[in-house]
C-alpha cells in the first residue's frame, strides 16, 4: 500500500494558465519524513525502494522536527503560489501529534500541505501498540483524530482499497484555491505494509487544473455602480491577489481609477512600495497613510483578504458611518465577511479584469488623490527618519530593518512570522517584487521563520534551475522565536543550502513585552533573566549567559557576529552583502546582531483589541483599562 501511495503521488500534476502561459508542474515534488516504528517499514521502505529504482520518482528530504517539515512545505507552497507542496510522513504518537501546529498554520493561511501521519494497527493485532492513545469511551479514537478540526480534509485508510477515494478527494481539496489547507490522510502502520492489486488507472498520470472561477456579470455591474457612487473608495489587497496572479490587473485597476490600496500581511507585494496608489500596510500594524484614508473610506473593496482583526484594527479602522464593502474572494466564507451586500465569489484576476472593463472613464476626485499623496509623503518621511537614526551601542530594530532592506536586492525574499518583527516589517518594509515578502501572520507561529524560509529557498532554487529569477532568501528572527525551532539549520547544513538568517538578540519577547506594558502588565514574564528566588521573578535578574551565535556555529552554520558599537548598522549591512556574495551551495549563514528592545517602531495610529482586566490592584492596569475603554467605544460591527 505504501508503495502505491508513493508512486501515485509521483504522478500528480497541477496545470494552470496565467496570462496566456500554460503551466504543468508536479504537485508533490518530494516527501519529508522522520521515521519511527509506525512508518519505517511502510512509507520508509517505499521511499527507499523508489530511490534505488529512480531517485527522481519521489525525492526524500530529511528534517529535524515534524512541525518544521510542515513549515518547509508551507513556505514552498506560498512561493509557488499554491501549485506545489510537499508530503510529510511521520510515525505514530508524538511523531503525528508534532504535526498539529503545522496543520493549523497551513489551514489558517489557506496554504496546501499533504500530511501522512501513521496510525495504530487497523487489525488491532498489537493492542495497545507503543505510543497508542486509549480512550475508554471510544476505542476507535487515535491521536490522529486531533487533525479533524485542523484539516480541510481528513480520512483514515483502514483498508488498502480505500486509497482510491481518500487520495482522490484529498488532492481535490489540496488543489482547490477556495478550500485548500492541510490535507491529512492517516495511514495505519499495518495497512501500509499490506499487499493488494492496484488498478492501472490509479497509478496513471493525473492533472489537477487550478480552478479560477469567473465573476458573475450582475455582481460586477452592482460593484461598478457602487464604485462610481463612492467619494472615498479604498482597496484592501490580500494574499488572494498574489495567488491569483492578479498584481498586474490590480495595478491597471488603480491606475485607471486612482483608488488607493492598503495591503494585508499576505498582500504585501501586490504593488511596489513607491507606487502612486500604494498606501502600504493597513490596520493595527499599518502605515499612518493607509489608516488615515481608511478612516474616511465610504467604500472598501476587499480583494483576496480574509479580514483578520489586524487588518480591520479590530473593527475600528473604518469610521465613516456609511461605509460599505465589496468583497472579492474565491472563498465564499471570505466574500461574505462583515455582512457585505456585495460579495463576489470569483478569482481576483478575472473579477478585476471585468471591473476594469466596466469602469471606463471613472476616476476618484482630485481631493482624494491629493490626500493620498500627502499621507504617503508623511509616512515615508517618518520611515526615512527611523531608518536613518543611529542608536548606539545597541541599534533599534527599525535601523536593523532599514539596513537589511538596503543590503537586499529587489528580487530577494524576506521571511518572518512572530514577535515584534512582523508588525514592524509590515508597516516599514519597502517591497519591490511580488515575491519579495513572506511573513506568516495568519497563525503567527513562533519558530516558523527558519523552516519556512528554508521551504521558500527550496522553491527559489527550483525557480532558478528552471530559468527563472535568482533570489536570496533572508530570514529575520528574534531570539525568542529562534529558540523555538532553530533545528532546521542542520537540514540546511546537510544539504548545503544558502539560507541567510539575521538573528536579532534582544534577550526576551520584545513584542509581547511592549504589548504587556501597554496593557498595564509591566512586561511580566517577557524577559530572559535569571530567576530571583525570593520574588520568584524572571523580570529583574541577570541577563542569561546564552550565546546563540555559538549555538549556530555548533550546528555547522557559518556565523558573522556584528558587535555593538558606533558602526553596528554599517557593519550589519556589509555582513548581509557578504552573505549574499557567497556562492550557492555554501550552506546557511547566520548574522548575529543585538538590539535595544525598548526602542519602538513608529506608531500606526491604530489599535488592536486585547482585553484589559476591568478591576485591578495595579495602577498601571487601571490606566490601561481606561485607554482600552476609549478605544472600545470606536469599535463597529461593520455590516455593509
Amino acid at each position: 500500500m505504501a508503495q502505491a501511495v508513493v508512486e501515485y503521488l509521483s504522478k500528480q500534476y497541477t496545470v494552470d494558465t496565467v496570462n496566456g502561459v500554460d503551466y504543468r508542474e508536479r504537485l508533490i515534488p518530494g516527501t519529508f519524513g522522520i521515521f519511527g516504528h509506525g512508518n519505517v517499514a511502510g512509507v520508509g521502505q517505499a521511499l527507499k525502494q523508489y530511490q534505488q529504482l529512480d531517485p527522481t520518482i519521489m525525492p526524500y528530504y530529511q528534517g529535524r522536527n515534524e512541525q518544521a517539515q510542515v513549515h518547509q512545505a508551507v513556505g514552498y507552497a506560498r512561493h509557488t503560489r499554491r501549485r506545489q507542496t510537499f508530503a510529510i510522513s511521520t510515525s505514530i504518537g508524538p511523531g503525528s501529534s508534532n504535526l498539529l501546529t503545522g496543520a493549523a498554520l497551513a489551514t489558517t493561511n489557506r496554504l496546501p500541505v499533504l500530511l501522512l501521519p501513521s496510525d495504530t494497527f487497523a487489525t488491532r493485532a498489537a493492542d495497545p501498540v507503543l505510543q497508542q492513545l486509549e480512550q475508554p469511551y471510544a476505542y476507535d479514537i487515535t491521536v490522529n483524530d486531533a487533525f479533524r478540526p485542523l484539516s480541510k480534509f481528513f480520512d483514515r485508510v483502514n483498508r488498502p482499497e480505500q486509497l482510491f477515494s481518500a487520495f482522490h478527494h484529498g488532492l481535490r481539496v489540496l488543489t482547490d484555491p477556495a478550500e485548500t489547507g492541510a490535507v491529512t490522510i492517516s495511514l495505519p502502520q499495518d495497512v501500509q505494509a499490506e499487499a493488494f492489486d492496484v488498478p492501472d488507472e490509479f497509478l496513471a498520470e493525473r492533472e489537477w487544473r487550478i480552478r479560477r472561477p469567473d465573476a458573475d456579470d450582475q455582481d460586477i455591474a452592482r460593484a461598478a455602480a457602487a464604485i462610481r457612487a463612492a467619494k472615498r473608495p479604498l482597496v484592501i489587497a490580500g494574499g488572494g491577489v498574489l495567488y491569483a496572479y492578479a498584481a498586474d490587473e490590480l495595478a491597471r485597476f488603480v491606475e485607471l481609477t486612482g483608488i488607493p490600496v492598503g495591503n494585508t500581511q499576505a498582500g504585501v507585494g501586490v504593488l511596489p512600495w513607491d507606487h502612486a496608489q500604494s498606501l502600504g500596510a493597513i490596520g493595527s500594524t499599518g502605515t499612518t497613510a493607509a489608516n488615515a484614508i481608511a478612516a474616511e473610506a465610504d467604500l472598501v473593496i476587499g480583494i483576496g483578504t480574509r479580514y483578520e482583526d489586524f487588518t480591520t484594527a479590530s473593527r475600528t479602522a473604518f469610521q465613516n458611518p456609511d461605509v460599505k464593502f465589496i468583497n472579492i474572494n474565491v472563498a465564499a466564507i471570505d466574500a461574505y465577511k462583515h455582512g457585505t451586500t456585495l460579495p463576489i465569489v470569483a478569482d481576483a484576476r478575472k473579477a478585476l479584469a471585468k471591473l476594469n472593463a466596466a469602469l471606463g472613464g471613472y476616476r476618484v476626485g482630485a481631493d482624494l488623490e491629493q490626500k493620498v499623496a500627502a499621507e504617503k509623503q508623511r509616512w515615508n518621511t517618518t520611515v526615512d527618519e527611523v531608518f536613518d537614526t543611529r542608536h548606539t551601542p545597541l541599534p533599534a530594530q527599525n535601523e536593523i530593518i532599514g539596513a537589511t532592506s538596503r543590503a537586499m536586492d529587489a528580487k530577494d525574499v524576506v521571511i518572518c512570522a512572530a514577535g515584534s518583527l512582523p508588525g514592524d516589517l509590515h508597516k516599514m518594509w519597502r517591497v519591490r517584487d511580488p515575491f519579495g515578502y513572506h511573513v506568516e501572520y495568519a497563525y503567527s507561529c513562533m519558530g516558523y521563520e527558519i523552516p519556512g524560509g528554508l521551504g521558500v529557498k527550496r522553491a527559489a532554487l527550483a525557480e532558478a534551475a528552471n530559468g527563472g529569477t535568482q533570489r536570496d532568501v533572508v530570514v529575520m528572527v528574534g531570539d525568542g522565536s529562534y529558540l523555538m525551532m532553530h533545528t532546521e539549520l542542520v537540514t540546511a547544513v546537510a544539504e548545503r543550502i544558502k539560507l541567510i538568517v539575521v538573528l536579532i538578540q534582544n534577550h526576551g519577547y520584545a513584542s509581547i513585552g511592549s504589548l504587556s506594558e501597554s496593557l498595564g502588565s509591566q512586561r511580566f514574564g517577557t524577559q530572559y533573566r535569571a530567576l530571583n528566588q525570593e520574588q520568584h521573578s524572571f523580570d529583574e535578574g541577570d541577563t542569561l549567559p546564552v550565546d546563540l551565535a555559538l549555538n549556530a556555529e555548533s550546528l555547522g552554520v557559518k556565523v558573522i557576529r556584528v558587535e555593538p558599537g558606533e558602526k553596528v548598522i554599517a557593519e550589519l549591512e556589509q555582513a548581509i552583502r557578504d552573505a549574499k556574495a557567497a556562492p550557492e551551495g555554501t550552506g546557511p549563514i547566520l548574522i548575529h546582531v543585538e538590539s535595544d528592545p525598548l526602542l519602538d517602531a513608529p506608531s500606526s495610529e491604530s489599535w488592536w483589541d486585547v482585553p484589559v482586566s476591568q478591576v485591578s490592584e495595579l495602577d498601571s492596569t487601571k490606566q490601561a483599562f481606561q485607554t482600552y475603554t476609549d478605544h472600545k467605544a470606536r469599535q463597529r460591527k461593520l455590516l455593509g
